[in-house]
C-alpha cells in the first residue's frame, strides 16, 4: 500500500518509486521509472519525466516541468514556474533525445521563481538562484546568483541568508550562527 499522497487528478505511471510521506498534488503527472525520496512536496501541474531523481524533502512549487537529467538531491527547493532545460539546441524537426545533457542540483540548493536552469551546468550545495535568472554555467556552493544571463552577486548560508564576510574571510548567518570561511573563492561552513 501506497505511503504516499497523490491526489486523484494525479497521474503516476508505471515503473515509479515514490518515497514515504510524498504529496503531490493536482493535475501532476509522474512519468516512468522515476524516483522520488521521502518526504517530497510536488505542487501542482508539475511533470517529471522518464528516469528524473529526486532526493529526500524535495519542495517543486506550482507549473514546474523536471526533464530527463535532471537530479535534484535532498532538501531542493524549486519554486514556482522555474523551468530546466535538457537539450542545447532544441528543434522541433530534430530528435535529440539521446543528447540530454545531466543537471545535478545538490543538496539544500534553492532556485526561485521564474529562473530558467540551462542543461548541463550543476548547480552547487546551497545555492541560490534568485527568482527569474537564467542560469548558463556551473554555480558555485553557497553562491547568490540573479539576472539573465545570472551573475554571481554575494554568497548564503544554509539558512538562505546572505553572508558578509570580515577581512579574515569569515562570516556567521544571522539566523543560525553558522559561520563559514572563504577562501581562494569557495565558501565552506566551518562551525
Amino acid at each position: 500500500m501506497a505511503k504516499y499522497f497523490a491526489h486523484e487528478t494525479v497521474v503516476i505511471d508505471e515503473g515509479c518509486t515514490i518515497g514515504d510521506d510524498t504529496k503531490i498534488w493536482h493535475f501532476s503527472h509522474i512519468m516512468p521509472d522515476c524516483i522520488i525520496g521521502n518526504a517530497c512536496n510536488i505542487g501542482q501541474n508539475v511533470v517529471v519525466s522518464p528516469k528524473v531523481i529526486l532526493g529526500n524533502n524535495v519542495k517543486i512549487q506550482n507549473n514546474v516541468s523536471i526533464y530527463t537529467g535532471v537530479i535534484c538531491e535532498d532538501d531542493v527547493f524549486l519554486g514556482p514556474s522555474m523551468v530546466f532545460t535538457n537539450v542545447i539546441n532544441p528543434r522541433s524537426s530534430v530528435v535529440r533525445r539521446n543528447q540530454y545533457l545531466e543537471t545535478l542540483v545538490k543538496k539544500g540548493a534553492s532556485i526561485g521563481a521564474n529562473a530558467t536552469i540551462v542543461c548541463g551546468n550543476p548547480i552547487g550545495e546551497y545555492a541560490f538562484i534568485g527568482a527569474g535568472a537564467v542560469v548558463t554555467k556551473e554555480v558555485l556552493p553557497y553562491a547568490l546568483l540573479v539576472g539573465n544571463p545570472a551573475k554571481q552577486i554575494g554568497w548564503m548560508s544554509t539558512h538562505g541568508h546572505r553572508l558578509e564576510f570580515n577581512d579574515d574571510g569569515i562570516a556567521t548567518c544571522s539566523e543560525s550562527k553558522g559561520q563559514y570561511k572563504l577562501e581562494k573563492n569557495k565558501v565552506t561552513r566551518i562551525k
